[in-house]
């Protein structure tokens, strides 16, 4: 679901901000001793090679980002183009990873600003005590930057955060400033020594050293996270994006120089200093070249750093929460807007807790934070398979960035990303362990609770949007059996709406009985009726401007036929016409074809001259388990698309008498969230008490122009039609469709 216009306003330099903010420091700061320690000096490239990899994986996301310019980024663009049940995996895991990683950036705050202050109370009072040093100190200083953060997020989108980032620029600047300057009073002998050996592990080392840092890299994908609230989104979603990482690149490499050169103490390497001071080498190289100063500056960096990177990822998870929750594969109450401010007030909120809480009760989140690393790596290269089948199936209305030598470049990306991926399973398998457990949890969550109204909410998209269907790689067929041609052109309304245009199709079947005998050169007249019956189907349907496909058979059963060319056809709906359901032998049948089918079944029933396209009123009874709702989704959907006319439902509940009050009140609400998600205009909800259901619901039938009910299910495989269903069939004289949700 995309935003409103209004809501975008984040320019170019917004957009840079959140790139920029996630990106840059966090990740040097953390890693690059670890980088040194397992590398030497060829930690240098293995940033340059991760932020190949980073800018390749930037294409496609660029790409992406410009076809759907929505919030959720990864999410999103397994919604658009893979399903609904992959998106939620994939949003499930991106939000944890996001999650995950705001908790070690405000757990590096803590840190840092803990350094700060033992080493503020050393410098006037004497030795700090035990406690400054540990979770004590850093868990409350972490918390409260987490609160501040989100109360920001809550009063404004985007939540500040740009003085962090200007203030972190100024301190690289000076960083990289007086590293040049020691630089020019050394000899280039002397430099050129400083990084021999520059592979002293070899190549592994130099494999290790990328799958420890490519993590220092991400924070590109949280602009397409907000893409949704990006003003000019298709130009400036590319920039904002090249711009953040090519900063990033331009900080970080002559920054590891300087500390391989001349931020070695005399009598030692990059190497050996790393291996025994990793954690705290880029303050105490800093030290060597800029004496105390330079240690300050690295203490104020790190402070900046992991403040705007904590911004940076509580702002994009608590986006992906959002997206997800619009499409109902989390809550719905996460999606709420503050009508003033315009901020998703509980999806932050929802989002920061968890923070809290990871904070709180997890002692150790080192292997979490490996994992959140692998699965950004395992979306990464999922993105670039997403880009690949998305240009392939014709991607966005508007292209306005396009990856060259397509697919080449995705497919390098996407098995970069994957062959680091394998190599940080394969490193700390407890990160796999952790990604696999979170997913599974998010599967049961899924099917215990949101997949039904998330797939509702998506046949509803689909409807809405055929563009989602032709994204995803299907092409629905609607099977119509014509016995009378009389009925061709309402039927065939009906199904070319079934239909997604461009991408669905109709297939007229008629069955004919075989003949006692064939003679040689005559057609039979069961062929000959069959065929007129055909003709003049098709005749009338591309009068309208509808054009189906037609098929005859020769079956002596009909009724099995029509189950065997269904499944033959792999057909995703089924629709059959009748004038009137009144034979029990009649509706028998029926409900044993839609039991035997693995398809969806609509059964229409349509008065003389009724046209879709002039249909307004529509009639909505609902009751029961609703295992009907994703089929019904879809062709209330599909109507509106297809009428001339704004479809107006009316959502009906019929309780009985003794019915409470906030009973009634609980069923209204329902009602209305229920058509809130599956209609996409204006929708009426009515809740009547009354011992008589049939005859309440033929009433409001009588007035409408359409009525639309669903099948009764007895169990999994049996589908039998109700006693209500029957009255309406039997006593209205307005158009009907009886519903049958597959499986």
């Amino acid at each position: 679901m995309a935003e409103q216009k209004d809501n975008r306003t984040i320019g170019l330099l917004g957009a840079t901000g959140v790139g920029f903010g996630a990106i840059v420091g966090g990740g040097i700061l953390a890693l690059a001793g670890a980088a040194f320690s397992v590398t030497g000096p060829g930690a240098i490239l293995a940033f340059g090679l991760n932020g190949a990899i980073a800018i390749l994986t930037v294409l496609s996301f660029a790409e992406l980002s410009t076809a759907f310019p929505e919030s959720g980024g990864t999410y999103t663009f397994a919604r658009k183009v893979l399903s609904v049940r992959s998106a939620f995996g994939v949003g499930w895991v991106v939000w944890f990873a996001s999650i995950v990683a705001g908790v070690l950036y405000a757990l590096g705050f803590g840190s840092f600003a803990g350094m700060a202050l033992v080493s503020l109370v050393e410098a006037v009072v004497g030795p700090a005590p035990a406690w400054m040093t540990g979770r004590l100190l850093a868990v409350p200083l972490a918390m409260l930057a987490t609160a501040g953060y989100t109360l920001a997020l809550l009063r404004r989108q985007g939540g500040g955060g740009q003085w962090a980032n200007a203030g972190k620029a100024v301190v690289f600047a000076v960083l990289l400033a007086g590293g040049f300057w020691a630089l020019t009073r050394r000899a280039p002998a002397d430099l050129g020594a400083a990084i021999r050996p520059f592979f002293p592990a070899g190549v592994s080392g130099l494999f290790t050293a990328m799958g420890y840092t490519f993590i220092a890299l991400q924070g590109f994908d949280l602009i397409a996270a907000v893409a949704g609230e990006i003003r000019d989104p298709r130009r400036v979603i590319p920039r904002a994006m090249f711009l953040s990482e090519g900063i990033a690149l331009a900080i970080y490499l002559p920054f590891l120089f300087i500390l391989a050169t001349v931020g070695v103490p005399g009598g030692t390497t990059i190497t050996d200093l790393a291996a025994r001071q990793p954690d705290a080498l880029v303050a105490v190289s800093s030290r060597v070249f800029l004496g105390p100063f330079g240690y300050w500056l690295v203490i104020v960096a790190g402070i900046l750093a992991m403040l705007s990177g904590l911004q940076a990822n509580l702002l994009g998870a608590s986006r992906v929460a959002l997206t997800m929750s619009r499409d109902r594969t989390l809550p719905r109450w996460l999606d709420r807007v503050h009508p003033e401010k315009k901020t998703p007030y509980r999806s932050i909120l929802a989002t920061a807790a968890i923070i809290a809480v990871i904070l709180l009760v997890v002692p150790n989140v080192a292997a979490a934070g490996a994992a959140a690393s692998l699965i950004f790596l395992v979306t990464f290269s999922l993105a670039h398979l997403i880009a690949i089948l998305a240009r392939r199936r014709g991607g966005s209305d508007r292209p306005t960035f396009r990856v060259r030598w397509f697919p080449l470049i995705p497919v390098v990306g996407g098995m970069a990303c994957l062959a680091l991926a394998i190599f940080q399973g394969v490193k700390v398998p407890s990160a796999g362990l952790i990604g696999g457990g979170w997913l599974l949890v998010g599967g049961v969550l899924f099917i215990a609770l949101f997949a039904r109204r998330a797939r509702v909410v998506d046949a509803a998209a689909e409807a809405r949007d055929p563009g989602l269907v032709r994204l995803r790689g299907r092409s629905p067929l609607v099977l119509v059996p014509i016995a009378n041609p009389a009925n061709a052109v309402p039927m065939v309304m009906v199904a070319s709406a079934l239909a997604p245009p461009e991408v669905g199709r109709v297939l007229l079947l008629s069955v004919v009985s075989p003949p006692d005998a064939w003679q040689p050169g005559q057609v039979p007249p069961q062929l000959a009726a069959a065929q007129a019956v055909l003709r003049e189907s098709l005749v009338a349907s591309f009068s309208t401007g509808l054009h189906p496909e037609a098929l005859t058979t020769v079956s002596s059963d009909p009724w099995g036929e029509i189950i065997r060319v269904a499944r033959s056809y792999d057909c995703e709906s089924l629709l059959i016409g009748f004038s009137q359901i009144s034979e029990k032998q009649v509706y028998s049948q029926i409900e044993q074809l839609i039991s035997s089918v693995e398809c969806d079944v609509a059964i229409l029933r349509a008065p003389v001259g009724w046209v879709l396209s002039d249909t307004r009123k529509v009639l909505v009874p609902l009751g029961g388990r609703g295992g009907h709702d994703e089929l019904r989704a879809r062709l209330l959907s599909s109507l509106h698309r297809f009428g001339k006319n704004e479809i107006e439902p009316v959502f009906l509940s019929v309780l009985s008498e003794e019915a409470s009050e906030e009973t009634a009140r609980q069923v209204q609400r329902q009602l209305a969230k229920n058509a809130m998600e599956e209609v996409p205009g204006g929708y009426r909800v009515v809740v009547e008490r009354s011992s008589q259901v049939s005859s309440t619901i033929l009433r409001y039938a009588s007035e409408s122009d359409l009525t639309v009910l669903g099948v009764r299910r007895v169990d999994r495989r049996q589908k039998v039609f109700g006693r209500i269903a029957l009255d309406v069939v039997q006593q209205t004289s307005g158009a009907v469709i009886l519903i049958s949700r597959r499986g």
